[in-house]
């Protein structure tokens, strides 16, 4: 009786241990998943391809890469950080600074050149996609604006966004969720070999009511998009899972490293950069976590 009830004690143990290890992983990566089997990139095999806005060109944290030079792309965001990681045969980063879920299918124009469609850049031969995209189609940066306030606890962004019963942000995320899920598809039909990545939004407004006049919007307004870019993420998030897509999610490991975080600890910029960086975009250190992410989902020795 004493042994079989030491062998219960280890398997208890075992199963505490495991719940652990899930819960550390969870903490870790948050709602992360990977993407279904599929070719292996890497080692000098397989053909990556980088596509998304702003957040994945990241304007301005270092050297100009590829062209056209108005989609700001630098040599140092997260796909060229993964690449350098993989070390694809192949690889091409086609992000472009203000890009929406259109112009991963339509030419781009910018104030310095014209991208192609993205998705000209996925071949046949193509083994790994990431996307990180969505947000211009929502028009978060473009209410940035117009949401400075002179009181710390104002709110005339929600006020306006959310009058007669509508929820202008909501609305706009709805519609954007089957154009992200036409785009995977898209990628599947190109790329039937590939996995896919959609890469989430890095946590970009902290806990509680902002660090006005630092960052000069108010409580009110602080709350209602720190909310509406969770609903962000969990669409990609679950168009990720609709259309056979992994997820990186980015804003549970930059979690404190918001905008209202110490120079020395964000990952996204105010709107008075301190690092390389757009207003309000990642900085290196930002696209650095977001690598590491993409790279954690990928399984490398």
């Amino acid at each position: 009786m004493a042994k079989k009830s030491g062998g219960a004690g280890c398997v208890v143990v075992v199963l505490v241990l495991g719940l652990l290890a899930f819960g550390y992983y969870k903490w870790q990566h948050g709602s992360s998943s990977a993407p279904p089997d599929g070719a292996d990139t890497g080692g000098g095999t397989g053909r990556y391809v980088a596509l998304g806005d702003s957040y994945t060109s990241s304007p301005r944290t270092g050297k100009q890469a590829g062209t056209p030079a108005g989609c700001e792309r630098s040599d140092d965001n997260y796909p060229h950080l993964v690449s350098a990681r993989l070390r694809p045969a192949e690889f091409a980063d086609v992000s472009c600074g203000g890009a929406t879920t259109g112009h991963l299918t339509a030419a781009q124009k910018t104030g310095n050149g014209t991208n192609p469609p993205q998705l000209n850049a996925v071949t046949e031969q193509t083994t790994l996609v990431t996307l990180g995209i969505g947000g211009n189609d929502v028009g978060f940066l473009s209410l940035a604006s117009s949401c400075a306030s002179s009181q710390p606890a104002a709110s005339p962004c929600k006020d306006r966004l959310t009058a007669n019963g509508r929820d202008q942000l909501a609305e706009r995320i709805d519609a954007t969720a089957p154009k992200v899920g036409d785009v995977l598809e898209r990628i599947h039909a190109k790329a039937p070999k590939a996995k896919i990545i959609v890469v989430g939004y890095p946590t970009v407004l902290p806990d509680g009511d902002g660090c006005w006049p630092t960052l000069p919007f108010g409580a009110g307004d602080i709350a209602y998009f720190r909310d509406a870019l969770g609903k962000l993420n969990k669409m990609l998030e679950d168009q990720a899972e609709a259309h056979r897509a992994g997820y990186a999610d980015t804003a549970t490991p930059g979690k404190g490293h918001d905008v209202c975080a110490a120079s020395g600890e964000r990952w996204v910029e105010g709107l008075l950069p301190s690092s390389p960086a757009a207003p309000l975009h990642p900085n290196a250190r930002g696209e650095r976590g977001m690598a590491d992410t993409v790279l954690a989902l990928l399984k490398l020795p």
